[in-house]
């Protein structure tokens, strides 16, 4: 039997701190393995691009998952698809899983993590938090990292502005007019866009600044500055994807430019910052293994509370 499960029931299923615990843990073991992982993309005859990520494997975890997404940035939503999770012993479909609701979510987590890692803590000064792009990544983003940490002050930027100000109302937070605006006065900024014109040169930074980059996860899109990347302390999350996909590629670095991958710091193989007025930046493109993690959760929660439909496909 394969078992469906919606936003809804993923929703209800899914809690941060048990995705990130699953994300930390999926971060150290995966890091150096030799766990194959492709990203595959395609521009479409039409105002989107398809994507697929496979296999999503984890040392140790008999199964695996293969996701087909759907990109079409004028849409609501913008992302659409769907995680087929399979049983690595015979191949049966386990799940059917919503893969726009786990992409923001294990995209989110995995970002808040990084951040609570590499940025300085309200110890060190760190008391402003700020966000460019009020949308659904940016939403896990800052869900996450409040299970992670305190902060002061949040000040939000969007292109659409009352979504910024629903997105200020909800988190306790202010409007500010430009991105450049909100890293003026953010300690910690989270960049969550579509955009393809970098929002955020070397002038705007502060020293001690950490920078969580989310949107340059194709090609064409770009919200840093090729020197902001290449001056700061660069952790990406896979070097070889980030230099071929990602922020690396848009901005046409090399792959020598990323300092550090989130799983080293996470194994103590690297440090996050090498000092206090250093600015960081994590620049990640998203990893196959990341989806197995959380659907996985998803399921086994699942099948525990009875949420989701099941069906026959084989009937």
């Amino acid at each position: 039997m394969t078992r469906i499960l919606t936003r809804t029931d993923l929703l209800e299923l899914l809690e941060p701190a048990e995705c990130l615990k699953a994300l930390r843990e999926g971060f150290t073991v995966a890091a150096g393995s030799a766990l194959p992982g492709r990203r595959v993309r395609t521009d479409l005859p039409f105002a989107g691009t398809a994507t697929a990520l496979l296999p999503g494997l984890l040392p140790g975890v008999d199964a695996y998952t293969v996701k087909v997404n759907a990109k079409f940035p004028g849409a609501t939503p913008a992302l659409r698809g769907v995680i087929c999770l399979h049983s690595g012993r015979d191949g049966e479909l386990l799940a059917l899983v919503d893969s726009a609701t786990v992409t923001a979510w294990r995209t989110g987590l995995a970002a808040a993590l990084a951040t609570d890692l590499i940025a300085r803590t309200a110890g060190e000064g760190a008391r402003t938090v700020g966000v460019i792009g009020a949308g659904a990544q940016a939403e896990l983003t800052l869900r996450g990292l409040g299970t992670l940490r305190s902060w002061d002050a949040l000040v939000v930027h969007d292109a659409d502005e009352r979504r910024a100000v629903a997105f200020a109302r909800r988190h306790g937070g202010s409007v500010v007019p430009t991105a450049a605006a909100v890293a003026a006065a953010a300690d910690v900024v989270v960049l969550a866009t579509w955009s393809r014109e970098p929002l955020l040169r070397p002038a705007d930074l502060s020293p001690g600044q950490h920078l969580t980059a989310l949107g340059a996860d194709e090609p064409g899109k770009r919200e840093l500055a090729p020197e902001v990347l290449a001056d700061a302390r660069l952790i990406v999350d896979d070097v070889a994807l980030v230099t071929a996909h990602g922020a690396l590629a848009n901005a046409g670095l090399p792959s020598s430019a990323a300092d550090a991958t989130l799983g080293e710091i996470l194994r103590g193989e690297a440090p996050a910052r090498t000092h206090g007025r250093e600015v960081t930046v994590y620049a990640p493109v998203g990893l196959p293994w990341q989806d197995l993690a959380l659907s996985r959760l998803a399921l086994r929660r699942a099948e525990v509370t009875g949420r989701g439909m099941t069906l026959d496909l084989l009937a």
